[in-house]
């Protein structure tokens, strides 16, 4: 396994667009010994320079340096860096003062705001004042006006394609090689259910595989049982039905199982076994209605299961290209410190992965929705921006036909962190998608087939976003957070990043890796990015376990069905 030992050079990029933080309290020039703080290029905003300045000066008769981080030159907020937010009659070095306590990563306005003016952040209209609003004021939710979304017949289709940028060859982790030719990062038994029926009785039989077979087995990692809410009283045959039925098809097939698959029915439901994995073995499948009693229901499932155990426990690492990897993006608990920490250095580390011929998939519909104008752009084709587009579409009719909108997200917690609405989220959500090219797009439960950037349509939903990233493949996933969540995945690995220094001191033993000190300016995102990259090889060669991993932490599998249930 070979690590990024230094970031690429950004001089390089495709566009020649930065996002350039720097400390405005840094006046003397470069020559005095202060380092120039160069980070990811943020093209997916605007072409053309970008500066996020890091204002720094000392409150007056406070020992307390305060901060404020203003994105792109254009806002007119900017967000409090200072945990525990900043008191009325802060002053700043340019000269702003605060004329109410701020929260930390909550907007504050640069300039007086009449009402109806609009509001700027990441260089985009986030929303309009709700109400006149003084410099130094207190900008959120409750004063911000929600703008109208994207039109999304007048969207622009791949008209600013990124060049690719320069390759990253000879970079490899330790994984399995599965027989039709994929390779997993884990080697796990995963058991299939075609209905919820069946889950009582293979939780137990799962409880007992683990303790008494697994130890026999030291070559196999886990065993997993893939539960969920489907298979019988639901409209099988309805058009939407296609997306739960397969999810749980391309669950069963997820790279770290192997290629060993292993259903478990009842026998009289709607998604029958043969029907959610056609073509497999009869000593792949096993109806509980066909068995005497509930122990020699048990006793099969565990005979069926040490027959795949015996089939995994020959299985051995092996050197594999990163052009191997499929990789998850999600947030969750995110904050006004997404967009400008966690998020960025991730987006950095996909265009590393893509740069290594991996395959990067970002995902949430709806947090992606407002930010769609900066996207389609970037579609390698005109085909792949309107799929794009059938993606946002789809999702605009199913909210309407449940008499729900856009703002119904962001969270309680989002906009405790400083979130106004759903567009400020999606401009910082976007960020994780880095600068490459989108070269493919899925329904929601499609396997991914091209290598890059990829979007997998999802709900914003951290548990149905992760498993249909799982049934697209995934090996692992990286997670970012602003509130903190102790969200896993049984089947991948998730690697937890945290946006600020805070929730990292808070929660030592569940984050992975820190990305706030981008905000303190301690580390560039180029250098966090790089760190992240790092990890996910070592994570997915075996090499380190992720805090959830070692803790065990893990949710169940959540469907998307929008098909009726009968």
């Amino acid at each position: 396994m070979r690590l990024l030992e230094k970031a690429p050079e950004l001089a390089k990029t495709n566009t020649g667009a930065f996002l350039h933080l720097w400390r405005s309290s840094f006046r003397r020039s470069r020559q005095d010994g202060h380092k120039g703080w160069f980070a990811k290029p943020f093209t997916i905003y605007k072409q053309g320079v970008k500066r996020m300045s890091l204002s720094m000066s000392a409150a007056s008769g406070s020992g307390e340096t305060p901060l404020y981080i203003k994105v792109h030159p254009q806002d007119n907020v900017a967000i409090i860096v200072n945990e525990g937010g900043l008191q009325e009659g802060t002053v700043f070095g340019c000269g702003l003062e605060l004329r109410e306590h701020v929260p930390q990563g909550h907007k504050v306005a640069l300039t007086g705001l009449k009402e109806h003016e609009a509001i700027i952040r990441y260089g985009e209209i986030i929303g309009y004042a709700a109400r006149d609003i003084v410099r130094g004021g207190w900008i959120n939710e409750t004063n911000v006006i929600l703008p109208t979304p994207p039109k999304l017949e007048e969207l622009p289709l791949s008209t600013r394609v990124p060049e690719p940028l320069p390759p990253l060859e000879g970079y490899t982790f330790e994984g399995f090689r599965n027989r039709d030719g994929s390779v997993g990062i884990k080697n796990i038994l995963g058991i299939t259910t075609s209905v919820q029926c069946v889950a009582g009785v293979l939780n137990i039989a799962v409880k007992r595989i683990k303790n008494e077979l697994l130890p026999k087995y030291p070559h196999v990692d886990d065993v997993v049982a893939l539960n969920h809410n489907y298979g019988c009283g639901v409209a099988i045959n309805a058009p939407e039905a296609v997306i739960p039925i397969r999810t749980i098809q391309n669950l069963a097939l997820n790279p770290n199982f192997g290629g060993e698959v292993m259903v478990v029915g009842l026998g009289c439901e709607k998604l029958l076994p043969d029907r959610l994995v056609p073509g497999s073995k009869g000593d792949s499948m096993l109806l509980l209605q066909e068995q005497q009693g509930f122990g020699q229901m048990v006793e099969s499932i565990m005979a069926m299961a040490e027959e795949h155990l015996a089939v995994l426990d020959q299985r051995r690492r092996e050197t594999c290209p990163v052009s191997e990897l499929v990789v998850g993006l999600q947030c969750g608990g995110s904050d006004a410190f997404s967009g400008v920490t966690a998020n960025p250095a991730v987006g950095y580390a996909a265009d590393l992965l893509v740069r290594a011929g991996a395959t990067v998939m970002f995902s949430e519909v709806t947090e992606v929705r407002d930010a769609i104008h900066l996207l389609t752009p970037r579609a390698a084709t005109e085909e792949v921006g309107r799929d794009l587009i059938r993606e946002m579409k789809w999702y605009d009719d199913y909210l309407a036909h449940g008499e729900a909108d856009r703002s119904a997200n962001p969270s309680p917690g989002n906009k405790k962190g400083g979130l106004s609405n759903v567009v400020e989220k999606s401009l910082g959500s976007i960020a994780k998608s880095g600068s490459s090219a989108i070269v493919e797009v899925l329904s929601p439960g499609q396997k991914a087939t091209r290598k890059g950037l990829v979007f997998a349509a999802t709900p914003a939903s951290d548990f149905v976003c992760g498993t249909l990233q799982a049934a697209s493949g995934m090996h692992l996933q990286v997670f970012t957070s602003g509130r903190g969540t102790t969200y896993g995945l049984a089947m991948a690995p998730v690697i937890k990043v945290s946006t600020r220094n805070a929730l990292t001191e808070q929660w030592k033993d569940l984050i992975d890796v820190n990305a706030g000190t981008i905000a303190t300016g301690e580390a560039t995102i180029e250098e966090v990015g790089r760190d992240i990259f790092n990890l996910i090889l070592q994570v997915a060669s075996g090499n380190k376990k992720t805090w959830a991993e070692q803790w065990q932490i893990h949710n169940d599998l959540c469907l998307f069905n929008p098909a009726p249930v009968t």
